[in-house]
């Protein structure tokens, strides 16, 4: 994350000595002065004027805002960005065609959108632009579990937003819905799911054989859980905002 720069500025030693202003401050104004010579009286030292190539500060600039929020129809270019750009997303997605804008907006209707009582999903939105998407389904009250997933777009990889998503999903999940115990699942072939999934607080359970399938190929599942009286992991939930 970018910083401000720190200014320090030398000041002009008065009767052979001097001190610097504290780190990070501003200099202050030059003051006028009344040298003594020998021989001569004591006369006024103007303030020296400033220099015109002067360093300028570097403003820092803002960090990109992330958050979770529910999904939108005007996602729908967001949607088909991470779509198109992403590889790997069209074997998770199925035989789901989401090349076009309208093709997008149906989707985000009949799946991203609608929130029951056993499925919620939150676009996962940096800047008002929806990069990616995390939620939970089979969710059973009665015995507080849920089953969690998630994917993010190429482009918005290797910034940590996946597990700040997932982290985030899982504090609402026990806050404000009551579960106890969430479950997720990736394929044995997927290292940079699993790395989320333990940055997260997700713990490794086991290895479900050929569970999932896709195309002709079928995948192991390594399988990992969170319960509620676990410790969180080191990291703030993203705001969320909530249907």
């Amino acid at each position: 994350m970018a910083t401000p720069a720190v200014y320090s500025v030398a000041m002009r030693a008065r009767a052979g000595k001097g001190t610097a202003p504290p780190a990070g401050s501003l200099p202050t104004p030059a003051r006028s002065g009344r040298i003594a010579r020998a021989g001569r009286a004591a006369r006024s030292v103007p303030p020296a004027p400033s220099r015109p190539d002067s360093v300028q500060p570097n403003l820092a600039q803002p960090d990109p805002v992330a958050m979770l929020r529910p999904w939108r129809l005007d996602d729908a270019a967001g949607l088909q960005t991470a779509f198109t750009g992403s590889t790997d997303l069209a074997a998770q997605f199925g035989a789901i065609e989401l090349s076009t804008i309208a093709r997008c907006q149906s989707f985000i209707a009949e799946n991203l959108t609608p929130a029951t009582v056993s499925r919620q999903n939150f676009a996962i939105s940096v800047d008002g632009v929806a990069v990616g998407n995390v939620g939970i389904g089979s969710m059973e009250h009665r015995h507080g579990t849920g089953w969690v997933y998630y994917w993010l777009s190429a482009e918005a990889r290797g910034r940590g937003l996946a597990t700040l998503a997932l982290a985030s999903i899982a504090d609402w999940a026990f806050t404000e819905q009551g579960l106890h115990r969430l479950e997720l699942g990736h394929r044995t072939n997927n290292p940079a799911s699993c790395r989320v999934a333990a940055k997260a607080g997700f713990a490794f359970e086991g290895i479900e054989r050929q569970k999932l399938k896709y195309g002709s190929e079928r995948f192991d599942v390594e399988t990992h859980a969170r319960l509620r009286t676990d410790a969180p992991p080191p990291v703030r939930p993203l705001p969320t905002a909530t249907f």
